[in-house]
């Protein structure tokens, strides 16, 4: 499992795990049932505090993408995919809302807001 940080992002540290994390999960690269590093192992891997992965692994298993059994270790949780995609869905709606609010204060039609969601969605294929 190859975990990328950078000191750029805008993200803190142990969410740019915790989404990297995600993305393995949701792309199938890691699936249910498979184990995933000890914190420690984790942290040495790529340089960082061992309370910064394991904040991460905190919010992974919050979320519902990993399980962890004391002794055990931590492992990809059967039932995430469907949990990650209605988080994202929440977020786009979140946006989608601003932008219906954006429109309708400055008299953008709805027409014109659905062309433009339209180009940013395709232009990301």
């Amino acid at each position: 499992m190859e975990i990328i940080i950078s000191n750029n992002a805008n993200k803190p540290i142990y969410e740019q795990i915790t989404s990297q994390i995600k993305a393995m999960i949701m792309s199938g690269e890691l699936q249910p049932g498979e184990s995933i590093p000890s914190m420690r192992a984790l942290a040495k891997s790529i340089h960082v505090s061992v309370i910064t992965v394991q904040k991460a692994y905190e919010d992974l298993q919050r979320d519902g993408f990993i399980d962890t059994a004391v002794g055990r270790g931590s492992f990809v949780a059967a039932q995430n995919r469907e949990l990650y995609q209605e988080e994202q869905q929440r977020i786009a709606e979140e946006h989608l809302q601003a932008a219906a609010e954006i429109g309708r204060t400055n008299n953008i039609s709805l027409e014109r807001l659905t062309k433009i969601l339209a180009l940013f969605y395709e232009d990301a294929e």
